[in-house]
């Protein structure tokens, strides 16, 4: 029992720890998104589909650099991006990312060329008989 209740106390300080953080990355990303909407039109950079105060909510902020701590106060790491564009980015950048990770053999070296030689041959087919 006494077990128990030095788990439910280490319990309850990460439920604390967790809950701080997340309020704190909830209100760094209002801040930023303020921020960019002041800064920037209400249009998607991507589609430039333009929003008002009823659709608003479905303009996001995307960053640049993918690095969400990086929120200069100028606005150049920010663009409005819509939802769907913005899912779009990060599908990207990830897909990028992995391709990235595969190494050397996913990028075969460009001086060893083709294997494959469609016109081998054409030359004997296409002289006169």
């Amino acid at each position: 029992m006494a077990a128990q209740g030095g788990n439910q106390g280490g319990s309850g300080r990460l439920d604390e720890v967790v809950a701080k953080a997340r309020q704190e990355r909830d209100e760094r990303m209002q801040g930023y998104r303020e921020m960019s909407l002041r800064i920037h039109p209400w249009v998607c950079g991507r589609c430039g589909r333009a929003f008002t105060r009823e659709n608003l909510h479905l303009l996001t902020v995307h960053h640049k650099d993918h690095n969400h701590d990086h929120n200069p106060l100028d606005g150049s790491n920010w663009e409005n991006l819509c939802i769907y564009c913005h899912d779009n980015e990060h599908s990207r950048y990830l897909d990028h990312q992995a391709g990235a990770d595969r190494g050397p053999a996913a990028n075969p070296d460009p001086k060893q060329g083709a294997t494959h030689r469609p016109f081998e041959g054409l030359k004997d087919l296409l002289k006169p008989k």
